[in-house]
């Protein structure tokens, strides 16, 4: 299997939320939960650490969404303060909750495939 195809391989499991080695383990618990391991490999899930990276890919592209449209409809329409409301409240919620599950899955198989650490310093010289 080439590169390329291993890498599109990680990405659809990680979108799916699946285990980054076999693909066939759920790699989630509850709706970010993640679990001790997969059950169908076996593997130890305690390599994966996706920080505040998925929250950070949602909140940024969440964010034009709902501000790009919100400000063509203000420009277009001009609708009164609780429409506005009543329209990005529930987007906001659609746009936000419903991608970071995806996101921290591709995020943690990406880890798995390019073999991400933890950074390390060392003294000069040592390697």
């Amino acid at each position: 299997m080439s590169d390329r195809q291993q890498l599109g391989s990680a990405i659809s499991r990680g979108l799916r939320g699946r285990c980054p080695r076999c693909g066939e383990g759920a790699l989630f618990r509850g709706f970010l939960n993640m679990r001790s391991r997969c059950e169908s490999c076996g593997l130890d899930y305690d390599f994966a650490d996706a920080g505040d990276g998925p929250a950070i890919f949602v909140i940024l592209l969440g964010g034009f969404i709902v501000v790009f449209a919100a400000l063509i409809t203000e420009v277009i329409y001009k609708p009164p303060f609780w429409l506005h409301a009543v329209l990005w409240l529930p987007l906001i919620l659609l746009v936000t909750l419903w991608p970071l599950r995806a996101i921290k899955g591709l995020l943690i198989d990406l880890q798995y495939h390019h073999k991400a650490q933890e950074g390390q310093f060392h003294a000069r010289g040592d390697k």
